[in-house]
């Protein structure tokens, strides 16, 4: 939908598109409320769908978009929220179109983004994220013949690599961090989740010709205005493996920034919320993966059930979707465990190694000691374009900082548009 046509005030704002939010809009509809969904991206989806044509997509996102069409939701892509300033609402930037957005409920499914864990060269151009090179990927980069290395943890790794061998790439290393016997106990978890085991399979399949190495990573990229080669920790020794993609990584970290703005709680494995998937902030329900790593079966549950909370109709303690949605988390936490990033990844930077790409901070500019607020005061460590998306993670695994602090406004949006918004008179805004 464009800017024109969507309301100043909606019965529940749905803050994401991706299996959570989807879910929880398509089903607050049924319900006959009138929902608002709002994704920066350019296409609905999340991560895990929205590069996709339709005709590719699987059957549940296939079905899940017509379900939320049949529903008439209004999706407005390209947009995100850059300021709360009182209950209710909220000040949103519609692809340059800051405007007030008024809500009754907010189901807050933000997602998650990757977790980087600075090493010499994880900067160079030819360096990505390995979700990173999954989008690119999507979005129709050319990589048939080139060497690509593969480095980082969780289950990933396999559709990417998968994706790599099917677009043409040589694919020269393909290396999870974790150990066999931390994938071996993985793996039994999945014996009851025969799905999981099939698309594990199958995405195996797709990179046969590579070996899939375990405790094993890269501990340093080569270069000058490109990568050519990388030194990775293969079978307990050091190896110098030439490429020309490097996608690296160290799992997935919940995106919690609104959440925080908004005065949600935060967990140990992201927004904290209760059986209801109400977070601490009246009026305000998160699912998915910003409560929490999981994937998105749990997601997709845990937005039916905010939603049916959001819209007055929650289930009963107990009810069949509540214990899926348990299982569902269970078996996240299991996936912490299993690929949690070990010791030696968090030992590889040294004091050259950059830290905070935005404002070129090194990690020898900042003293452990110090708090992540001190870190700021001192060297503008995450006050650059991704608000400390990148590096805040990093510092939190490297020296034990908080979070952090989510301040208005979110995005960088036109400064004087935003001012303009927060002046007006809220039924002023069209």
């Amino acid at each position: 939908m464009t800017p024109r046509q969507q309301r100043t005030s909606v019965d529940v704002l749905v803050v994401g598109a991706g299996p959570a939010g989807l879910t929880a809009a398509a089903v607050a509809a049924e319900y006959g409320a009138s929902v608002l969904v709002l994704d920066q991206n350019a296409r609905a989806g999340g991560q895990i769908w929205r590069h996709r044509d339709p005709a590719s997509m699987p059957g549940i996102a296939r079905r899940l978009l017509q379900r939320v069409h049949d529903a008439r939701v209004s999706i407005a892509t390209g947009a995100r929220v850059v300021d709360t300033p009182g209950t209710g609402e909220f000040i949103v930037d519609f692809r340059g179109r800051v405007a007030r957005q008024h809500a009754g409920a907010v189901i807050l499914a933000t997602g998650a983004k990757e977790r980087f864990l600075p090493f010499p060269g994880w900067t160079l151009p030819g360096a990505v994220g390995v979700g990173g090179l999954q989008a690119l990927i999507k979005n129709g980069l050319r990589i048939a013949g080139a060497r690509v290395a593969i480095s980082g943890t969780g289950p990933l790794i396999f559709p990417v690599a998968a994706a790599a061998a099917e677009a043409g790439a040589e694919l020269v290393l393909v290396a999870e961090q974790a150990s066999i016997r931390a994938l071996g106990s993985f793996g039994l978890r999945l014996i009851g989740k025969p799905d999981a085991l099939v698309q594990a399979a199958r995405y195996r399949m797709g990179f046969w010709r590579t070996r899939y190495y375990t405790s094993a990573w890269v501990t340093r990229a080569h270069g000058d205005s490109r990568l050519h080669s990388v030194t990775a920790m293969v079978n307990g020794r050091l190896r110098t493996i030439e490429c020309d993609w490097l996608a690296t990584g160290a799992g997935l970290t919940p995106n919690t920034e609104l959440a925080q703005l908004l005065g949600c709680d935060l967990g140990p494995y992201g927004v904290a919320v209760d059986a209801q998937q109400a977070t601490t902030t009246s009026g305000v329900w998160a699912a998915g993966e910003c409560t929490g790593i999981k994937g998105d079966q749990a997601a997709r549950i845990e937005g039916e059930i905010a939603a049916r909370a959001a819209v007055g109709v929650p289930y009963a303690h107990g009810a069949p979707a509540m214990r899926r949605r348990d299982a569902g988390v269970r078996f996240g936490r299991a996936l912490d465990r299993a690929f949690a990033p070990r010791a030696e990844l968090r030992a590889l930077a040294d004091a050259a190694t950059v830290l905070c790409r935005c404002e070129d901070v090194r990690v020898g500019d900042v003293d452990p000691a110090w708090t992540q607020r001190q870190a700021k005061l001192w060297t503008r460590i995450g006050m650059g374009e991704c608000q400390g998306a990148v590096c805040g993670p990093a510092c939190v695994a490297l020296f034990g900082w908080g979070e952090n602090v989510a301040r208005p406004p979110l995005g960088g949006p036109p400064c004087g548009a935003w001012g303009d918004a927060l002046a007006k008179d809220p039924g002023s805004v069209s």
